[in-house]
């Protein structure tokens, strides 16, 4: 996400750049996020309320995949796609 108030990036934790090194194409993973951001993602209006939780399938490199309604529907999708979903966390 970019920080709004200076417009810049924010810096990346090194684990993540060590995920998106190890699979790109090959391992994803899920973040939950409110519908408010997925519009932002995919720049359009989605028909869900805003306090729902919505679950966005990602790229091991970040770039979005999918957005589903649960989190087992976006492992679903990563199994889908030939994809293994990990927790990043």
């Amino acid at each position: 996400m970019t920080d709004h108030k200076t417009n810049r990036l924010p810096q990346i934790p090194e684990s993540e750049i060590t995920l998106a090194n190890m699979g790109l194409g090959e391992v994803a993973y899920v973040r939950e996020l409110p519908a408010q951001e997925v519009e932002r993602l995919i720049g359009q209006k989605i028909a869900a309320d805003p306090a729902t939780p919505l679950y966005c399938l990602y790229l091991a490199d970040g770039t979005p995949v999918s957005v589903s309604d649960s989190r087992e529907a976006a492992i679903a999708n990563a199994v889908e796609h030939d994809l293994a979903a990990i927790n990043p966390n």
